[in-house]
């Protein structure tokens, strides 16, 4: 009994560290929209690779609509900013809110994707 127990926990994290390598393939296919087909407004793009973000911050101006968008260009992350009650993953790219409030405001992967999800943070600066 005490074997198994020992093997299922191995088991379990081996799929938590490997988790961030995965690829997920739809996201390779996505195209990105032509200028043409943009969102007016103020556009921000987070890219995710294992354990970061591309920038320790993004800058936001506060009363103008804002889209943001989730690039898993490696591993598969989630992007949360619960301020705004935002939530992105790979089912749920793209969402587009008008901050109301300057300040700044923390974005955090929202999807488990090992050793170092912890540390996976970066800022939303609204001036």
């Amino acid at each position: 009994m005490k074997k198994l127990l020992v093997l299922m926990l191995g088991i379990a994290l081996v799929i938590a560290i490997t988790a961030c390598g995965s690829k997920d393939n739809k996201a390779a296919e996505t195209k990105t929209p032509s200028a043409s087909t943009q969102p007016a407004g103020q556009t921000v793009v987070l890219k995710a690779t294992n354990f970061k973000f591309d920038q320790t911050e993004y800058h936001v101006k506060k009363g103008e609509p804002v889209t943001i968008t989730l690039d898993n260009s490696q591993g598969v992350h989630g992007a949360a900013i619960k301020d705004f009650k935002i939530n992105l993953d790979n089912s749920n790219k793209t969402a587009t809110f008008t901050p109301d409030k300057a300040g700044s405001f923390p974005i955090n992967c929202s999807i488990m994707c090992g050793t170092g999800h912890a540390n996976m943070k970066t800022m939303l600066i609204v001036d």
